[in-house]
């Protein structure tokens, strides 16, 4: 039993050793258009930890829908940081796991979204079907591509956004009519689409690989990212919508999963250097709209009217309680959609 114990003792005392020296790993869950994005501040990050600490970090990434990656987090996936579609996502971590406090936006600058971008249009080159706004997308015969808003936080941005333009475009009436409206708008809409994708990605994929679809509604970063393409982007074009909504990308770090893994430092010391102006930099070269004001400035980005989701809905949790919970708007527009297509 004695020489078990010194035994035991020993692997116990090189285990401590060896965590002591092994390099730490950090795992950022994020959603689907950000893998290029942080595959770049991954790297400037590393670099930065190397030259300041004198030791190696290894960074990880998972990608997916929003919602799907904030449900895996939920069931159990270790993410020490968490780089999302839609504050809310954040929040379900909050409030249903207590991974981090509920007030998780006041730790940080910008309401903890150190970026933002908006939703676009990509059609075919020389936009064959006279595709300018969203009134055309609930035209008959229109292939609409847009990703499912049940998994997507980029798909619940475009209903908000569609919903959004239908509820003030035509006669000045009342909120019931108004709501109507945009209610018939978005079953017009949704009729047009072929395929709901999972994610964002998947969406982009359908149309811009497989050649499914007349019109990509889309994260403006995965558009012009297809843009830049070379196999595919003289086929494609960008189109700007008259009016779109703003998507403050946001940003947190689980303290349960870094008191876990003993990473709180390198977790606050990265989400930290997305607010840098060389992080600022690669974020605005992978198309997403830096906080930085001066970054945004020297950057290229189309001029597009934005209301944001408390303009639009209230709140994130309003939205998500009205349009997406089990019978909500969406629910309501998608019956009607199967029901036309009996």
């Amino acid at each position: 039993m004695r020489a078990v114990l010194f035994s035991l003792a020993g692997c116990l005392s090189w285990l401590s050793c060896s965590s002591g020296t092994s390099t730490p790993t950090l795992l950022n869950v994020s959603f689907d258009p950000t893998r290029e994005l942080y595959d770049d501040v991954n790297a400037a990050f590393s670099q930065k930890w190397q030259r300041e600490h004198g030791s190696a970090v290894t960074l990880r990434q998972s990608h997916g829908g929003s919602g799907k990656q904030a449900r895996a987090v939920l069931d159990g996936l270790e993410a020490d940081v968490v780089t999302l579609a839609l504050s809310l996502d954040i929040d379900v971590l909050a409030t249903q796991a207590q991974l981090l406090p509920v007030d998780w936006q006041g730790r940080l600058p910008d309401h903890s979204a150190p970026f933002s971008s908006t939703i676009v249009f990509l059609v075919r080159a020389g936009n064959p079907k006279a595709i300018h706004d969203w009134g055309d997308l609930s035209r008959a015969g229109i292939a609409v591509i847009a990703p499912n808003p049940k998994t997507s936080g980029g798909a619940r941005l475009v209903t908000l956004a569609a919903w959004d333009h239908a509820r003030r475009s035509g006669p000045a009436v009342d909120d019931a009519e108004r709501d109507a409206r945009a209610a018939a708008f978005l079953t017009r809409l949704y009729r047009n689409v072929p395929v709901l994708d999972t994610g964002a990605r998947a969406a982009a994929t359908t149309f811009a690989e497989r050649g499914i679809g007349d019109v990509l509604v889309s994260w403006e970063s995965d558009a012009r990212l297809l843009l830049a393409r070379p196999d595919i982007g003289k086929d494609l074009e960008l189109v700007m919508p008259s009016s779109s909504i703003r998507a403050d990308l946001p940003v947190a770090v689980i303290d349960k999963n870094v008191d876990l893994h003993g990473t709180r430092a390198i977790a606050e010391a990265y989400v930290a250097f997305l607010y840098s102006p060389e992080a600022q930099a690669i974020a605005a070269r992978h198309h997403y709209r830096p906080t930085n004001p001066e970054i945004l400035a020297g950057s290229v980005f189309p001029d597009v009217a934005q209301r944001s989701v408390d303009e639009i809905a209230g709140s994130w949790r309003e939205a998500q309680q009205r349009f997406f919970d089990d019978g909500g708007v969406f629910d309501q527009i998608f019956l009607d959609v199967a029901r036309a297509s009996r």
